[in-house]
């Protein structure tokens, strides 16, 4: 059996190829849109990619199943579990509870886990040329490395009243009549690591057992004792936000992606003709840069995207296309550059990048306010907006302060003031210049906090030492 774990950093989301070798037949797990990691893979094995499925309906990035279908063949598999309200809107083989694929040697049986979501599979996985036994189990947003999948993202991210804790009941019983009934040795791959927002503290290990989660995982403790409700308070408490575009993932994936095809080739933008394009409002443009270098001076109205390593998470916040279908230039070296922006941003369904320019050059440049740390008592502002996550909030932040975490503040403009300065910050500087420029674009006066909240408790350390000197 051929095992190929897809990671993408970016979004902390893994897929999976496995691949029978004696039949050269190969199913992928959870894709992602931007294709070419599994076309590789298949044409380097000499696999040809038969199957394609998903453990449930995600809510942090856009599947790629029907993309991959669509560019070999593949049979589709989803989800027939979790009653009415959730199931597929487009056509694909239905998977129940100890329904089987077989590739080869291989068998691939759904195991039906509600809790993060109800329709939610995961995957027992038995490598015939071995053993007559499962060993590999593949969690989705199940079981986490040292950690579970999320209930409560259904009411951040899919309209929901309360069903984190029908949720969280959930999750107990697939524990306990599932997970925990298999053999120590079973291997489990799950779809994300750390840095995840659908979960609360993955780890970063690419994988894990389920002996190893039964001893040391923090909900071992509750299973063991048979303590459901000490296990749902303990599960629920201290989730973080969940970004809103979470919702728009859930509601695509659900009806089923648009499939995009071949890419077309990006343009390079002659920045002369490209300054009146932007200037009459018919492109948007993305500076890439740190924040650093933004506040130097960058294109009037444009988002920030710092650094194609975050691009899939950052561009969701700035730019919703459910509400805007202008095109995007990006600020890129070269095409190659671009092209990489782009397959990021595929990946949570923003499909508009169409060029880039490798330079600002006569391109009409404003300069971000920025508020000093030692003006911001005097500083006039109409709010000081926290824009990390609700949990940092908790944990210390500057008086004053209200928090709306930066991939939130698009979808509740109405919570904003309208008149006045916002002041804003964030732990360190970059998701505060991402969520700034956001703002911006929709005509909020915003000014960053020089160094935000690290650089205010540097500042607030320093008058203290000279107070007590």
């Amino acid at each position: 059996m051929l095992l190929e774990r897809i990671y993408d950093e970016d979004l902390a989301q893994a897929s999976y190829f496995i691949g029978c070798q004696a039949k050269g037949e190969a199913i992928v797990i959870d894709p992602r849109r931007d294709l070419t990691p599994y076309l590789d893979l298949a044409r380097r094995n000499g696999m040809k990619i038969v199957a394609v499925t998903e453990t449930h309906i995600h809510a942090d990035y856009l599947s790629g199943t029907r993309e991959l279908a669509a560019a070999t063949g593949a049979t589709m598999y989803v989800s027939g579990e979790g009653g009415e309200d959730w199931q597929y809107g487009f056509e694909a083989e239905r998977l129940h509870h100890g329904d089987v694929i077989r590739l080869g040697n291989i068998v691939v049986e759904a195991r039906h886990t509600p809790g993060h979501t109800p329709e939610h599979l995961s995957f027992r996985i038995t490598d015939g040329a071995f053993s007559d036994h499962p060993g590999y189990y593949f969690s989705g947003d199940f079981v986490f490395v040292g950690d579970l999948g999320r209930p409560d993202l259904l009411d951040e991210a899919a309209g929901g009243v309360n069903t984190r804790f029908a949720g969280a009941r959930a999750l107990f019983a697939s524990l306990r009549d599932e997970f925990l009934t298999m053999p120590d040795y079973v291997q489990v791959h799950p779809a994300h690591g750390a840095g995840s927002a659908c979960g609360r503290a993955l780890g970063s290990i690419a994988s894990t057992t389920v002996g190893y989660e039964r001893e040391n995982a923090w909900w071992a403790p509750y299973l063991r004792d048979d303590d459901e409700d000490g296990f749902v308070t303990a599960l629920l408490d201290g989730q973080p936000d969940a970004h809103a575009y979470f919702a728009r993932m859930k509601r695509q994936n659900k009806l089923g992606p648009a499939v995009l095809g071949e890419p077309a080739p990006l343009v390079e933008f002659d920045n002369a003709s490209l300054a009146g394009r932007l200037a009459s409002d018919e492109l948007i443009f993305v500076d890439t840069r740190h924040n650093s270098a933004v506040h130097a001076g960058t294109v009037a109205r444009s988002l920030n995207v710092p650094g194609v390593g975050k691009a899939a998470s950052y561009g969701a916040w700035v730019y919703d296309p459910e509400r805007e279908s202008r095109p995007l230039v990006l600020l890129a070296d070269t095409e190659a550059t671009a092209r990489e922006y782009r397959d990021h941003l595929v990946r949570v369904g923003i499909d508009t990048v169409i060029g880039y320019t490798p330079s600002l050059d006569g391109l009409p440049l404003v300069v971000p306010a920025v508020i000093a740390q030692k003006d911001l008592g005097d500083a006039s502002r109409a709010l000081l907006l926290d824009v990390r996550n609700k949990t940092e909030f908790a944990d210390g932040h500057i008086p004053g302060a209200a928090q709306l975490s930066g991939g939130r503040v698009l979808w509740h403009l109405d919570e904003l003031p309208t008149d006045g300065r916002i002041i804003a910050y964030c732990q360190s500087g970059v998701r505060v210049s991402v969520a700034a420029s956001a703002l911006r674009r929709a005509g909020y006066d915003v000014a960053e906090l020089e160094g935000s909240y690290l650089g205010w408790l540097a500042h607030e350390d320093a008058k203290e030492a000279i107070s007590v000197g």
